[in-house]
Parts: C-alpha cells; structure tokens; sequence
C-alpha cells in the first residue's frame, strides 16, 4: 500500500493485531460481530491503550463495512499514514 509493507497477525506483547504496519506504527483491526458486546469493547479499549502506550495507532473497521466499501476503508487508511 504506496509502498508500506503490513504484517498479518503481528504480535505486540500479548495481543496479535490483525494487520501492522512498523514503519508506520499503525495497526489495522478488523472487528466482527463479537465486539459488539460489552467485554468485547472493553478489552479492545484496553488493548487500544496499551498500544497506543507504545506510539501505535489503531485503526478500528467492522468487517461487514470492509466488505462493502473496500476503497473507503483503504482511503481512511492511507490518510494515517505520516506524510
């Protein structure tokens, strides 16, 4: 993605993030259905803090919205990356 290499399923203490990009300190996280529950997005607010603890910034999408607008989701993306 213009150039910036993601890693699948990187691991980051004792989280796996979905896709991370080290250069860019940026971590993509694709939620299902699952986080739609309470001590779902509770552990993801504390997952979020301890990586934004560590300069990673976290980029949060639903599946079903990956799915269904792909450009829109890369565009959000792109917008993060440092210039």
């Amino acid at each position: 993605m213009e150039g910036r290499k993601f890693r699948r399923q990187h691991s980051v203490g004792n989280y796996i993030l979905d896709f991370y990009c080290p250069s860019e300190y940026l971590a993509v996280e694709l939620d299902g259905q699952v986080h739609n529950h309470a001590a779902a997005e509770y552990a993801d607010r504390e997952r979020d803090l301890y990586l934004n603890n560590l300069n990673i910034k976290v980029l949060r999408f639903e599946n079903k919205d990956v799915f269904e607008n792909l450009e829109a989701t890369l565009q959000v993306i792109r917008s993060n990356f440092r210039k």
